[in-house]
């Protein structure tokens, strides 16, 4: 059985929606952060969300405040991370003894790991990230990732073969120069892992691969951290 209620997060922008969902046997919290151009009801972060739930995550995803107001251009990193912070904060008081992760969907997983590198979530065990936006389509580099050096918990990249946002060349390179990230390919997905269907492979084989692949990061790095 699972639990699901709306929340409101108050934020230094005001108040943000949220979904909370918690399954009866939680293991660990995570809060999951929507991409640029798609809020927390988009279908994949709601399938991404109900699968994470399965494997004993009690998730919580969010919008950030342009989205709440139905704006189409993305906040600026300073009101993102601020979000970040509040929706892990609120979790937090949800799940006070487990082991906390921050997580998102392209855009909110670079607003995640920017926040943890600027010193906002120092209570996260770890961070995962579902697609990151190493660069614009077209424009390969490693600008986004100079951040990540700063960031002082494990992290999870989960990135596509087809993703146009991630050379994966550089982002192995990335990964190898950080002793705390980890990287897992998805073998056929793009940067919202969809998959051709020649692939021989579905959007169900997919997020399983995703969910698997979260829980097995969490199990190995999950431990209570306490805020200084």
């Amino acid at each position: 059985m699972i639990k699901s209620k709306s929340v409101k997060i108050k934020t230094e922008s005001g108040f943000v929606s949220g979904i909370l969902e918690i399954p009866n046997k939680t293991t660990a919290g995570l809060t999951l952060a929507h991409g640029a151009g798609a809020g927390m009801h988009h279908a994949f972060l709601r399938d991404l969300s109900t699968a994470l739930v399965a494997r004993g995550f009690a998730v919580l995803r969010f919008q950030f405040p342009y989205m709440e107001a139905g704006k189409k251009r993305p906040d600026s990193p300073k009101v993102a991370c601020a979000t970040v912070a509040a929706a892990v904060a609120a979790l937090r008081k949800r799940v006070p003894d487990l082991p906390l992760f921050g997580a998102g969907k392209s855009f909110g997983s670079r607003m995640t790991t920017t926040a943890a590198s600027e010193g906002l979530l120092e209570d996260l065990s770890g961070i995962i990230c579902f697609g990151f936006p190493l660069h614009p389509a077209g424009q390969p580099g490693i600008k986004r990732a100079e951040h990540l050096k700063q960031v002082a918990v494990k992290m999870l990249f989960l990135q596509g073969t087809r993703d146009d946002l991630a050379d994966l060349k550089l982002m192995r390179g990335v990964c190898k120069k950080r002793p705390r990230a980890k990287l897992h390919i998805v073998e056929g997905a793009d940067h919202g892992f969809a998959v051709l269907k020649r692939s021989g492979r579905t959007p169900a084989d997919v997020l399983e691969e995703l969910a698997n692949e979260a829980a097995g990061f969490a199990a190995r790095t999950g431990t209570r951290k306490t805020r200084k």
